[in-house]
């Protein structure tokens, strides 16, 4: 599937709004909590105390959250993220300022059945935060009104200690935090549960690129771009699939302006279009700290938002073409986040949430490729009826 939706939502503090995103999606990510283990992990009492210890600024927004998803101790544990089951993907990142102006820039790459294509304006701690979502609350992505911002890039080995959700944190660096210090500061003392890698930029023209460790610490680099892979001599899993040691060469190598940046993240070898393999390039993110504003762009449609002219609404992106496909009828935003049911040009969640996305890499360094719909192909036989139990209802498997 190379179509994608993109929703586009504004809710100072999480409401009704919210609900539904909750409904729609937590049916797919119960599923891979539980098929990752996630119940054999923290009770709820150690990860709220968890939250209070690392991040006491986030519990009030926890709270309001579990309360609207109903107060289970299953969604509970789910969203406060701490050792949380592995996940991963791919990015390309880097963030450049020349005096004049400041950008960040990113490539968002892993396949379309994994993207929740949520984009929110929030005033959850009383700031703006203006991001991509991710696990129904974190950031993959954002900006704050202090010009602060920050992307994610998975750090390229499936290690995992005990610590917070990557995209928890980059919530919490947006909500508590305005400069690149502040944050690379937050970064040393907060735990990561896998190796990450973050690249920054503030309204003053600071950069950095600062590599997560799995289970604490945090190393800041000398050159503010990352891809999937870290210093210090170990190898990523997969670094022939995810093609990140080339994609950060390129990196080192550009010579461009902040302002003309993303045109580099455009072309290859920074955009990816392996879909069918699960590896394509599904948005490219360009944040202006100075301006406060953001982009989502593709080769041949983009989507201006900022944080002071927030407009909500919905995109359905032909990847493939990387085109916007104009709606068949005017969208109401509020219904694009309630509605529950994968229609046609919707993302089954539930199956995409069990691809063994290690088994992808493993098939691919071995030269054996099978594409996405194969490992779905093979879901359906071998955990339909798993997924079903799991889920309370008749699975979508088959």
């Amino acid at each position: 599937m190379t179509r994608m939706t993109f929703d586009a939502v504004a809710e100072a503090l999480p409401g009704e709004k919210w609900r539904g995103r909750w409904h729609r999606s937590w049916p797919a990510y119960e599923a891979w909590f539980t098929a990752r283990g996630g119940d054999g992990g923290p009770d709820l009492r150690a990860c709220r105390a968890a939250l209070g210890r690392h991040m006491p600024e986030l519990l009030p927004t926890y709270d309001r959250l579990v309360g609207l998803a109903g107060s289970g101790d299953r969604a509970a544990r789910f969203l406060s993220t701490w050792c949380p089951p592995q996940y991963l993907g791919g990015c390309s990142l880097a963030a450049m300022a020349d005096g004049a102006d400041v950008r960040l820039v990113r490539n968002y790459d892993l396949s379309p059945d994994l993207n929740e294509g949520f984009l929110l304006r929030s005033e959850w701690a009383g700031r703006p935060v203006m991001g991509m979502v991710e696990f129904l609350w974190g950031l993959s992505d954002g900006i704050n009104d202090a010009g602060l911002s920050v992307a994610l890039a998975y750090g390229g080995r499936a290690e995992a200690r005990e610590g917070f959700g990557i995209t928890t944190i980059l919530r919490y660096l947006l909500e508590a935090c305005e400069t690149v210090d502040d944050a690379v500061a937050v970064l040393k003392r907060v735990p990561s549960h896998m190796a990450y890698n973050l690249v920054l930029a503030d309204r003053a023209g600071s950069t950095a690129s600062v590599e997560v460790l799995a289970g604490g610490g945090a190393r800041r680099m000398p050159q503010a771009i990352a891809t999937n892979h870290q210093s210090g001599g170990l190898q990523p899993d997969h670094p022939g699939f995810s093609r990140t040691h080339e994609r950060h060469t390129h990196l080192q190598r550009l010579a461009s302006s902040p302002r003309q940046l993303h045109r580099h993240f455009l072309k290859a070898p920074l955009r990816q279009d392996r879909f069918d393999a699960g590896f394509g390039t599904l948005f490219t993110a360009e944040y202006d700290p100075i301006g406060g504003s953001m982009r989502l762009i593709w080769p041949d449609a983009e989507w201006r938002q900022s944080l002071d002219t927030f407009v909500e609404g919905q995109r359905m992106i032909d990847l493939a073409a990387s085109v916007a496909i104009p709606a068949a009828v005017p969208v109401d935003a509020q219904a694009a986040v309630a509605g529950s049911t994968a229609g046609p040009d919707m993302p089954d969640w539930t199956r995409a949430a069990r691809i063994d996305w290690l088994a992808v890499g493993r098939d691919y360094a071995a030269g054996r490729g099978r594409a996405i719909p194969a490992y779905l192909a093979e879901i359906s036989i071998r955990e339909g009826c798993r997924a079903g139990r799991s889920l309370g209802k008749r699975s979508r498997f088959g």
